[in-house]
């Protein structure tokens, strides 16, 4: 019986042996088609706006919290709804349903005339260029992991207002409006 050390010369590679077909082979020349490169998905922050849903990159959320009180801005744009204090940072909270025209007049959520927030109403609080920054939205549903395949560009006649909507995503039956935060948040 030969020895174990002899058997195991077949399967280890020697400097005198023509290694020349595995080299091609491994190039993929030998018609093996080479694997599709596989799609990375982007995971988006999905939250609904009057039954509509939206999403926001999961990169540009600083952090999600229940509506605190807010302090009312007079004179203010309609769209900012008032400032919010989180641990001792003063952030604007807006109202981007104005902006998407899913409402006509901002709610009254800020002052002495405030109504209290629904149960499920969140601020989110978006990473901006100017800073942190409150959105106000009607509830939270999750992180969704969309691959670049699911989505599509914005629809052509989303100009002036509602620029702020840069794509679709679908995901089964469920569709995304996906927004900018950056023209979300811009005056």
């Amino acid at each position: 019986m030969p020895r174990f050390d002899a058997l195991l010369d077949d399967f280890f590679y020697r400097p005198d042996e023509d290694v020349s077909g595995l080299v091609d082979f491994a190039a993929g020349s030998h018609g093996v088609t080479p694997q599709a490169v596989e799609e990375v998905p982007e995971e988006y922050l999905s939250f609904l706006l009057e039954d509509e849903c939206y999403a926001v990159p999961l990169l540009a959320v600083r952090e999600i919290c229940k509506v605190p009180p807010l302090t009312e801005i007079p004179r203010a744009e309609p769209w900012l709804l008032g400032v919010m204090n989180l641990r001792g940072e003063l952030l604007p909270v807006y109202d981007v349903k104005l902006r998407l025209r899913l409402a006509e007049v901002p709610a009254r959520v800020a002052g002495p005339e405030a109504l209290p927030a629904p149960r499920a109403a969140r601020i989110l609080v978006l990473k901006t260029e100017e800073g942190p920054a409150g959105v106000w939205v009607d509830s939270v549903q999750g992180v969704v992991r969309l691959k670049p395949s699911m989505l599509e560009a914005a629809p052509p006649g989303l100009r002036g207002e509602r620029d702020c909507v840069v794509g679709l995503g679908r995901r089964g039956a469920q569709l995304y409006i996906l927004l900018d935060p950056e023209l979300a948040l811009a005056s």
